[in-house]
């Protein structure tokens, strides 16, 4: 009978040398996971080599991958990583069948590194977002609205840099986690500087209220305070956002839950700081540090559980 199966295989493209044919296949038949393997031979140019096609189940992918990068193929041919969106064949169902987990819970790794590579760094539009974003939500806190503070939340951009920075400490790739930190550090400082001379703009010119104290923002007042329950978000939203990254589940969503814990307290204390509210401002902070730093390490925690299923899983695979 032929089984369908949806979104559980990825399709692997490799440029294979003609010296590392041999190992490259004999890891590829190896593996009850992969399937449909074509090789085609001496038709690469630039590197040149053989053409290696295969699709393997999702559970395994970085496993297989894994295996032909300790061959060197990353570095003397190449690897390329596509998802298959649905797959009709029975070959397909026990490949999928002889893969341990699911497919929604399996991690590839080399996607993720990209993923994160490509959103962490320091650039102009993470800059502009996370200025508007914080913009947006000190707007918010002048006029006490929750619907601004959640319309920050929306466009805050520090998702990236954070699940970069988490990557990076659990991988253990200085490059990534030096560019991740730079834009955290650029990206705030930055945004709470706009802040203060919006509310400085906006006091000049008669449009700012009198006070930001908290009896006089009910609605917002939360922000500056840090909590047993702040704390406990923070927690949360670390370890719901790496999972949406390494499960490929909605990173725009979890970006959101994120921005709950870092774009207000930024924003706080940019309006606390040109108020001169110096006792809400080092609440605000309290709140922006207690919170990035909880979401990093529940990041951290939650990569290195996962990733320590993959190097147990890749053993094993080296051990058959």
């Amino acid at each position: 009978m032929v089984g369908t199966v949806e979104a559980g295989l990825v399709h692997l493209r490799l440029i294979v040398p003609t010296a590392t044919v041999g190992p490259v296949l004999d890891v590829l038949e190896h593996s009850p996971a992969v399937l449909n393997v074509v090789r085609v031979g001496d038709v690469s140019l630039k590197p040149p080599g053989d053409l290696v096609l295969c699709d393997v189940a999702r559970e395994e992918a970085s496993v297989v991958v894994g295996q032909l990068r300790e061959l060197g193929l990353d570095r003397s041919g190449s690897i390329a990583i596509d998802p298959v969106s649905s797959t009709m064949s029975s070959a397909a169902t026990r490949a999928s069948h002889a893969a341990a987990g699911s497919p929604a819970d399996a991690v590839i790794w080399e996607d993720v590194e990209a993923r994160t590579s490509e959103s962490a760094g320091l650039s102009f539009s993470f800059l502009a977002f996370i200025v508007l974003a914080t913009l947006i939500a000190a707007v918010g806190i002048l006029t006490d609205s929750q619907i601004l503070i959640i319309g920050a939340m929306v466009v805050g951009p520090e998702f990236g840099p954070l699940a970069g920075l988490c990557v990076a400490l659990v991988q253990r790739r200085p490059e990534l986690a030096r560019s991740s930190a730079v834009a955290l550090a650029v990206g705030f400082p930055l945004a709470i500087a706009a802040t203060i001379v919006l509310v400085l703009v906006l006091k000049a010119a008669g449009r700012a209220p009198g006070t930001v104290a908290a009896h006089a923002r009910p609605a917002t007042f939360f922000i500056a305070e840090p909590s047993t329950f702040s704390v406990l978000v923070a927690l949360l939203a670390g370890i719901a956002g790496l999972l949406s990254l390494t499960t490929a589940k909605s990173g725009a969503l979890m970006g959101v839950l994120i921005s709950v814990t870092t774009i207000p307290a930024a924003a706080n204390v940019g309006v606390a700081w040109a108020y001169g509210s110096w006792h809400e401002l080092g609440g605000a902070a309290e709140q922006l540090g207690l919170n990035l730093a909880c979401v990093v390490v529940a990041g951290v925690a939650t990569l290195a559980a996962q990733r320590l299923g993959f190097v147990r899983r890749l053993r094993r695979a080296r051990a058959a």
